[in-house]
């Protein structure tokens, strides 16, 4: 069995001996500096910082028979006591094992919701990361693996619906890809204080022998449409990967034909991939007008009642224009062919460099800066810098420095 995933990687190379990852730490915004950093188990996953502007902190949830499971669930939210309105968001399922899938933030949409009085809550389900337990796999069983991992929700939720800080009578629950799956099944529960679904691109492709996984989609989503007991707003792209349009179009009225109260976003392509818009920074213009008018109609807050700043960017130096590969420091040969590859990918986009010679770059996704910095730090004795960031040079001015190979430098 496989599962097709699309992911933004942060690229490394260096001449030099691993170091630690964490003085990466002292070269980024005191802002976003809470908790500790530690090497991550795949060389591409780099571990980010807790998010001081929106009170980030990680818990472990009870779940499972006899709550004897824990997951590792994080949580955003105002400032103060409450009680906040609450989304409780669900994750996706990414190539390989599930232990090795890093937590999971949504960092925009969290911004978005906590800007608007919310507290957002997201577990990772049994079996991935952090969380305890065994991941529950079906295989082509759609139905059985979208209520697998709704059970891990469901004690979620109850878990939320024992906190001060939580407004009982005030919820949303949303999920992207699996996680969107997911949160349709959980709408078949009678769920108090529940009330919409958010479905961003919500699907399982698995692909093994035998397998019709687009019939077994549609025959779930008939039977959650069949029992759905809240209403949802489903959001898919035209240039989504794992769901083109029609096979979206089969989902809904599968939904919507068996009585499922939900009402469908379909926009247009979305960069390389649609899939990926709720992970990206410049995707919150295209899901959250629609998704304001849909908390307006169940009652949920929309208006921006805290102030959360963005996360600071540095300055623009005007060292060098972006486009000069030669002046970009310290690189020999393989560096500037992957600066020159760096230049023709999207924003957000970051790019670091080290007087060892040792680089990374990072695109998309969230904190590309911080990822490129600790791409480049893992292979790095000495300090990496970002060099460029979106379009902009940020490297301090001054002097030229030489390359690597005439500093002495391998490649």
């Amino acid at each position: 069995m496989a599962w097709r995933c699309l992911d933004w990687l942060g690229i490394i190379h260096a001449p030099d001996q691993e170091s630690a990852i964490s003085r990466v730490a002292r070269l980024l915004s005191p802002s976003l500096l809470l908790g500790s950093l530690c090497l991550p188990s795949q060389a591409q996953r780099v571990p980010l910082p807790l998010d001081a502007r929106l009170n980030e902190q990680i818990i472990m949830v009870p779940a499972g028979d006899g709550m004897h499971e824990a997951l590792e669930t994080t949580v955003f939210r105002p400032g103060g006591p409450g009680p906040f309105p609450l989304l409780l968001m669900n994750h996706g399922k990414q190539a390989g094992p599930a232990r090795q899938q890093q937590r999971e933030r949504f960092i925009y949409m969290a911004t978005e919701f906590v800007r608007r009085g919310y507290a957002v809550m997201l577990p990772m389900r049994t079996g991935f990361a952090q969380s305890t337990g065994t991941y529950r796999d079906f295989g082509c069983d759609m139905l059985a693996n979208a209520r697998g991992q709704a059970r891990d929700v469901l004690d979620a939720l109850a878990y939320a619906r024992r906190q001060s800080w939580v407004d009982l009578e005030r919820i949303v629950v949303a999920g992207q890809s699996y996680g969107g799956m997911a949160a349709l099944a959980l709408a078949t529960r009678t769920l108090p204080g529940v009330r919409g679904v958010f479905n961003f691109a919500g699907g399982l492709r698995v692909d093994m022998p035998g397998c019709d996984w687009p019939s077994a989609l549609a025959k779930a989503f008939a039977t959650f449409g069949a029992y759905s007991r809240i209403p949802s707003l489903w959001l898919y792209g035209a240039n989504d990967s794992y769901f083109a349009p029609a096979l979206v179009q089969r989902l809904f009225h599968s939904f919507a034909g068996s009585g499922g109260r939900g009402e469908l976003f379909a926009y247009g392509p979305f960069k390389r991939d649609a899939h990926l818009t709720l992970g990206s920074r410049d995707g919150v213009a295209v899901w959250l007008p629609p998704a304001e008018r849909f908390l307006q109609k169940i009652g949920m807050p929309v208006r921006q009642v805290y102030a959360v700043a963005d996360a600071p960017s540095p300055p623009d130096t005007h060292f060098a224009l972006q486009g000069d590969i030669a002046a970009v420091p310290y690189l020999a040969e393989q560096g500037r062919a992957a600066y020159r590859t760096f230049l023709g990918k999207t924003t957000p986009r970051a790019f670091a460099v080290s007087a060892s010679g040792a680089w990374g770059w990072a695109e998309e996704g969230e904190s590309p800066d911080f990822r490129a910095l600790a791409s480049c730090q893992r292979r790095s004795s000495t300090p990496c810098q970002l060099y460029s960031v979106d379009e902009s040079v940020v490297w301090p001015g001054g002097a030229r420095v030489p390359s690597a190979s005439a500093a002495g430098g391998a490649d």
